[in-house]
């Protein structure tokens, strides 16, 4: 039997890096969700298409490909053929990915992949819908989060330790609207599932927070 663990939360919760280390930790396949919808934001908006416009983007799905692979023990995500790794983690993508992530077929496009993963193996998946939607009997379920102040600040470094040109206030200007739409999307919208652990990280270090998740795994599937 396979062990799937399911973290969900908000946008810079720090749920990718908490979850590669916990999945590096454990022996497990860690999939990153968000950047598969960030793969397909990107693919609409560097065509020119607006990423909320479904009938629009519905129609791109069928002639865009979008995959996982392994490097040196780090997802990359791919579309078509090309590693987007930088491009789908510029703010841009992000509000892209919010808009693509509440269109009902992009949301089937990506299901199957999601859950092909976690049947074939031990699998840590983040996202905003991987315990209410995309894996529901998931053996450990997790929402973290964290302030909207603290979880912009965390993004903005990482933003400027890349290179990319950014103000504070405008990244948690952007953080909260993502918020507000990921939280009021029609279609399986952020929010705990009913058997989540609750995680507050705001006054963790990261190693603190690695710790309390690879606990809660542990206790969960010994």
């Amino acid at each position: 039997m396979t062990i799937n663990v399911a973290i969900d939360g908000p946008s810079g919760a720090g749920k990718s890096t908490i979850a590669r280390a916990v999945a590096k930790q454990l022996g497990y396949v860690y999939v990153d969700t968000g950047a598969l919808y960030r793969t397909v934001g990107w693919a609409a908006i560097s065509r020119g298409l607006a990423a909320d416009d479904e009938a629009a983007v519905s129609a791109l799905l069928p002639a865009i490909q979008v995959d996982l692979t392994y490097k040196n023990g780090e997802q990359v995500v791919l579309l078509d053929g090309q590693d987007v790794s930088r491009e789908i983690r510029l703010p841009e993508s992000s509000m892209a990915a919010s808009a693509v992530s509440a269109l009902p077929p992009v949301r089937a496009f990506l299901l199957d992949t999601q859950r092909s993963l976690a049947a074939k193996h031990n699998v840590l998946m983040d996202g905003r819908d991987i315990g209410t939607v995309v894996l529901p009997n998931a053996q450990v379920k997790i929402f973290l989060t964290a302030s909207p102040e603290i979880r912009a600040r965390r993004r903005y470094d990482e933003l400027v330790a890349k290179g990319v040109e950014c103000d504070y206030e405008t990244v948690l200007a952007e953080l909260k609207q993502r918020d507000y739409n990921d939280s009021h999307r029609p279609i399986a919208p952020l929010k705990p599932a009913p058997d989540s652990h609750m995680l507050d990280t705001s006054d963790m270090t990261l190693q603190e927070a690695i710790d309390a998740v690879c606990r809660l795994v542990s206790r969960a599937v010994d």
